[in-house]
C-alpha cells in the first residue's frame, strides 16, 4: 500500500509539474530537442529568474535532465512519451474520440 501512496504521489507531482501555460510550453518546445537556457528565455516575456524556476522545478521532479557546456545550460525532455501524450489530449480537445485516438495511437494509424 505505501508504494501505490508513493507512486501516486509521484505521478501528482508530474501532472502538477505540467500544469502551469509556461511549463508546458517549454515541454512543447523540447518535444524535437535539447535547448539551450538561453534560447528557452527568448520564447516568452519574462525574465530569465522566473523562466529558471520553472525550468527547475520540472528537472526537481524529473520532467526535464539539463546538461552544462561550458557556460550554457541545455534542457531536454526526461519523460520522453509527454509529446505523444500531449498529441493524444489535442486530439481529444479536437472532438475526436478517445477510444479512437487511443487506436491510432497504439496502431500508428
Amino acid at each position: 500500500m505505501v508504494n501505490e501512496k508513493t507512486e501516486l504521489r509521484k505521478k501528482v507531482a508530474i501532472l502538477k509539474g505540467l500544469a502551469h501555460p509556461v511549463r508546458l510550453s517549454i515541454v512543447e518546445a523540447l518535444a524535437d530537442s535539447e535547448m539551450c537556457v538561453c534560447d528557452i528565455v527568448e520564447m516568452f516575456d519574462f525574465d530569465r529568474t522566473t523562466i529558471s524556476k520553472h525550468l527547475s522545478l520540472m528537472k526537481e521532479i524529473g520532467i526535464l535532465s539539463d546538461k552544462k557546456d561550458g557556460l550554457k545550460v541545455y534542457y531536454s525532455l526526461r519523460i520522453r512519451c509527454l509529446p505523444s501524450m500531449l498529441s493524444c489530449i489535442e486530439k481529444v480537445i479536437e472532438g475526436n474520440d478517445p477510444e479512437t485516438v487511443f487506436i491510432m495511437e497504439c496502431c500508428g494509424k
